[in-house]
């Protein structure tokens, strides 16, 4: 499980790493495409590949000999896929060896006010999930919500017993902000982790974010990131800065 860094705190590549979703959700990509991707990203072990369903097989075999996992989506990308789909979808992900599942919450419902219909829905994932000791993942689509609405998402995932509460798909025109993690890793008990996804392109916004108390980051600019972290371990500046930095990279658009 990647570490909360405290300000200050000297990362490594490997650390940067260990933070790392990457995305691979574009409806187009073929198979191939995916399978080519998910073994250059084994390589460079990171903590995982998140790939759409039908995809959880041929990336797992992909990933085969390298510590690199492999995540996949749940009632993606609108959440409104019913409770019992989104069940069905966990089970049959986690049957073809899926290690984490990031299932998006009911935003339609959520925004009408019915956060109890949104936490039971989190919790049946959920309870399938920690059946089998895996990672959920709930999506907020933040872009799309008020801030009382982020509020109530991260109240009710935590008491549906989420492992993680996490910004956005990448296909609602929105990404990770600063002000959206700060907000939800302050409305969630230490036991709740953060996942900020969207956005996050270059090594200061993924420090900014770390600075923040997010522990992992949903990118498809791995190498961009890697990178990164290479030339700033090179000159020992690779380090969690102090939170409410400013970072231009970070504006949320997507992945």
């Amino acid at each position: 499980m990647p570490n909360t860094y405290a300000p200050g705190s000297a990362l490594t590549v490997q650390d940067v790493a260990d933070l790392i979703d990457h995305a691979l959700l574009k409806p187009e990509l073929t198979p191939q495409e995916v399978e080519v991707s998910c073994r250059e990203l084994a390589r460079e072990e990171i903590w995982s590949v998140c790939v759409r369903p039908s995809d959880v097989s041929l990336a797992l075999t992909a990933v085969e000999g390298h510590r690199t996992q492999v995540c996949t989506v749940i009632g993606f990308p609108h959440g409104t896929t019913s409770t019992a789909a989104k069940v069905a979808e966990a089970r049959q992900a986690l049957a073809d060896g899926a290690t984490e599942l990031d299932m998006v919450l009911n935003i339609g419902r959520l925004r009408g006010g019915d956060v109890d219909a949104v936490r039971e829905d989190i919790a049946a994932v959920v309870e399938v999930g920690h059946a089998e000791g895996r990672i959920v993942k709930v999506i907020f689509e933040t872009a799309l919500l008020d801030e009382a609405q982020k509020v109530a998402a991260c109240r009710a995932s935590e008491e549906a017993g989420a492992d993680f509460v996490k910004t956005s798909t990448g296909f609602a025109g929105g990404g990770a902000t600063l002000p959206d993690v700060r907000l939800m890793r302050a409305n969630t008990g230490p036991q709740v982790q953060v996942k900020a996804s969207g956005g996050v392109r270059d090594i200061d916004t993924l420090l900014a974010m770390c600075a923040e108390g997010v522990t992992r980051i949903g990118t498809s600019s791995t190498a961009a990131l890697l990178a990164g972290a290479r030339e700033r371990e090179a000159a020992g500046t690779l380090v969690v800065p102090q939170p409410g930095a400013d970072v231009a990279g970070a504006d949320g658009q997507g992945y």
